[in-house]
């Protein structure tokens, strides 16, 4: 089970502007602090939310997809706010797999930058 697949929030289009919105986690969480919405994010997410716009998808849908596809893994923790985010968020099941090209980008713009899969 993998718990925060969006990051609290960081791999949704919420930030991507720079911006924190109110009601926001960021405002509030003791997880996720605004100084790390900085040129560094704001650069690898838009990088990823281009990935993501080529596929059809929000980042959001990306980022899980990227994380259900591992078979160890059965299910992410997503922690939806209301019945649209939910919905919005398992149509992430609806879009063909990542190809090779598409891993391999992400892995490039990747928070860790590992390159591994």
């Amino acid at each position: 089970m993998v718990y925060s697949p969006l990051a609290q929030g960081l791999l949704t289009d919420n930030y991507l502007d720079g911006t924190i919105p109110q009601g926001a986690r960021a405002r509030d969480s003791a997880f996720l602090s605004p100084d790390v919405i900085d040129d560094t994010y704001r650069e690898r997410a838009g990088a990823l939310d281009e990935i993501a716009r080529r596929r059809g998808q929000s980042l959001a849908q990306l980022a899980l997809q990227w994380t259900l596809r591992q078979p160890q893994v059965t299910s992410a923790l997503i922690g939806a706010s209301s019945t649209w985010q939910l919905d919005h968020n398992v149509k992430a099941l609806d879009f063909p797999p990542l190809t090779d090209e598409e891993l391999g980008l992400i892995d490039r713009h990747g928070v860790h930058g590992t390159g591994s899969r």
